[in-house]
């Protein structure tokens, strides 16, 4: 809803700026430009982009549309799983979350974090790392190492949209210029025209450099940042699930371990020592 909400004053601003001039707003209206520099950004786009990618790109673009990002929420629930988990093992055993993490979606602890048990990329993250902590003698330094490794290919992945959607974006001042030297084109054969229709051919070739330059830096671009926010959000996400799973497998009590991934979540997110205390106590009793 908030990037809906600026492209609409991207364009009632740029509008509003022009009609105060008092512009003529039919000299705008030329869907044959729209065609030129649309259709051939679209056709980069497939051509650059194969089609995991292009899937990677949409899902992605739901995202932004839906406006979902972590919350205060989200990092509390992380917290509260991690540390029942680590009791968990610390009362019963290391053997006794071995159903919980085979059958992760049957498992009570994990149903009672809705959040995390729908997100299937941190549910796998979570299992897959238990897993090799029951049956390897894996230090926390190779565990480190193991996971950082797989955050970096994680993030790489879910970079890549952002990175097409620049390349697009990028692509469009040059599309712009395209149109508008089709557009000259077409003026130059109609040379022996009165003034003011050339005047209005001319008018139509720039609106595809005003076109280019506006979707690039008014839509398309910001939809770029906003796809590499996303992307660096959600790797700080595993990032702090990464410290608490890392600080447990070096010895670190189930609280410390859960402090340590609440030192790494961004400050408006991290949610209080009191508010993490009071949550442990009643997963305790």
């Amino acid at each position: 809803m908030v990037a809906i909400i600026g492209a609409i004053v991207v364009l009632a601003c740029v509008l509003g700026g022009y009609a105060m001039e008092h512009g003529n707003f039919s000299v705008l209206i030329q869907p044959a430009e729209l065609v030129i520099i649309g259709g051939a950004a679209v056709g980069g786009f497939i051509i650059q982009a194969p089609a995991k990618i292009i899937k990677l790109v949409f899902a992605d673009l739901k995202k932004i549309l839906s406006g979902k990002t972590y919350t205060k929420a989200d990092y509390v629930e992380l917290l509260m799983l991690m540390s029942e988990m680590f009791f968990k093992i610390r009362k019963e055993g290391l053997i006794s979350i071995e159903e919980d993490v085979e059958k992760p979606h049957g498992s009570r602890i994990f149903q009672k974090y809705p959040k995390i048990a729908r997100n299937h990329h941190v549910m796998d993250f979570i299992t897959d790392t238990l897993r090799t902590i029951m049956s390897t003698t894996m230090s926390h330094h190779d565990l480190e190492s193991l996971l950082d490794a797989e955050l970096e290919t994680h993030h790489d992945e879910a970079s890549t949209p952002s990175r097409v959607i620049g390349n697009v974006a990028d692509s469009l001042p040059g599309l712009g210029i395209v149109a508008a030297v089709l557009g000259v084109v077409i003026t130059m054969g109609k040379i022996d025209e009165p003034p003011s229709v050339l005047g209005h051919h001319v008018g139509a070739a720039l609106v595809g450099t005003f076109l280019g330059v506006l979707l690039c830096y008014g839509y398309v671009g910001p939809v770029s940042k906003n796809l590499e926010a996303l992307a660096a959000e959600d790797h700080q996400f595993f990032n702090v699930l990464k410290t608490i799973l890392v600080a447990f497998v070096r010895g670190d009590a189930p609280q410390v371990s859960v402090e340590f991934g609440r030192r790494v979540i961004p400050g408006s997110q991290r949610p209080s020592f009191a508010e993490v205390e009071a949550a442990i106590s009643k997963i305790k009793k």
